[in-house]
């Protein structure tokens, strides 16, 4: 694996100054807890049009699922219009998903923040499977996808993947089904099929369980790597969420469900994702991961964006009804220092769009 280079090293530590620091490369460093929590009142702006959403995949019928009552999480602070702030954690309410995505990072202080002009960004949604559309909340919303690479490429990147790493059907075949792929490609991204030769032995300093696992190396080597999981339930780890999420970035996957909670934070120590957007347009309350019966979804309209991957589990458990300590990985990352739990002490803003 690469070393990280002074340059890198100063620009992520720059990005991550809210509170949450990553290295890239090989190794990215853990997540502290800001002392006081940062303004939470965000400079006004210029507001960031919204893109028209880009098509999707999915030729089956929709149901329209029941709506989910909004979490409370205090303190908050409400936003009547769009604003670039500064926020730790940004919580997105309305009916559009690309509104509610570029709303949610122009609150934690737009995507300029995360991506630089000629970055290589890696997207890593959900798509674990090829059996059905996203609206049966199995898979990321492909508009949450779309828009953040639109944004990045607006922001100057210089390439966007789009990539995950399946466990029922192909990869091409669950991009398509997802309808992923279309919308990143309408959007001008790249997907990217995760070679088996890319999947390298890879060091886990601060594990608790896991000292070497295989990783995917282009995940460690972007400059830019953006979390986009669905809010969904999952029979073992009780919830897929951000720190979940990244098992798609490693092989070998049926070993981390031997100890699965610590294992998940032992991974989230070395995939180190600056940017973590969490997808609750429509959220699976049962029989995940994979569901399959759109009784089980329900409509929450929500994206939450934040630089801790810690901080947006924690406020996604919300959406559950669940508390974050009960879910073990999230409890073992903030406990390994890779984020925080404590909302209360950090600058949450709720957004309606």
């Amino acid at each position: 694996m690469k070393s990280v280079s002074r340059r890198k090293f100063l620009r992520l530590s720059a990005v991550l100054g809210a509170g949450v620091m990553a290295s890239g490369c090989s190794s990215r460093a853990p997540t502290v807890a800001p002392t006081s929590p940062p303004d939470p009142t965000p400079p006004p702006s210029t507001p960031t049009p919204t893109p028209a959403p880009p098509p999707t995949a999915s030729a089956e019928p929709v149901a329209e699922a029941p709506t989910v009552a909004p979490p409370t999480v205090a303190p908050t602070v409400t936003a009547a219009g769009p604003s670039v702030g500064s926020a730790y954690l940004a919580v997105a309410r309305g009916e559009d998903p690309a509104a509610l995505t570029e709303r949610a990072l122009a609150a934690i202080g737009g995507i300029e923040k995360f991506c630089r002009s000629g970055a290589d960004v890696i997207i890593k949604p959900n798509i674990c499977n090829a059996s059905q559309p996203f609206e049966y909340a199995s898979t990321t919303n492909p508009e949450v996808v779309a828009t953040l690479v639109r944004l990045c490429l607006g922001a100057g990147a210089k390439r966007v993947r789009v990539m995950d790493y399946p466990f029922a059907g192909t990869p091409q075949a669950a991009y398509v089904r997802s309808g992923i792929e279309e919308a990143v490609l309408a959007a001008g991204g790249q997907m990217e099929v995760m070679a088996p030769m890319g999947f390298v032995e890879t060091d886990i300093p601060e594990g608790r369980d896991l000292s070497r696992w295989p990783v995917y190396q282009p995940i460690l080597e972007a400059d830019l790597l953006i979390n986009v999981p669905i809010a969904k339930h999952h029979n073992l780890a009780r919830l897929t969420l951000g720190g979940k999420n990244l098992m798609g970035t490693v092989s070998n996957r049926g070993q981390i469900h031997r100890n699965l909670h610590q294992r998940i934070a032992d991974l989230a120590s070395v995939v180190r994702p600056e940017l973590t957007v969490i997808d609750a347009v429509r959220i699976l309350r049962r029989n995940g991961p994979t569901g399959g019966n759109l009784e089980d979804v329900e409509q929450a309209n929500t994206v939450i964006a934040s630089a801790d991957l810690v901080a947006a589990d924690t406020y996604a458990c919300s959406l559950f009804d669940v508390p974050p300590a009960e879910i073990g990985y999230i409890a073992a990352a903030a406990e390994m220092g890779l984020g925080t739990m404590d909302l209360a002490g950090v600058a949450v803003e709720e957004l309606h769009v």
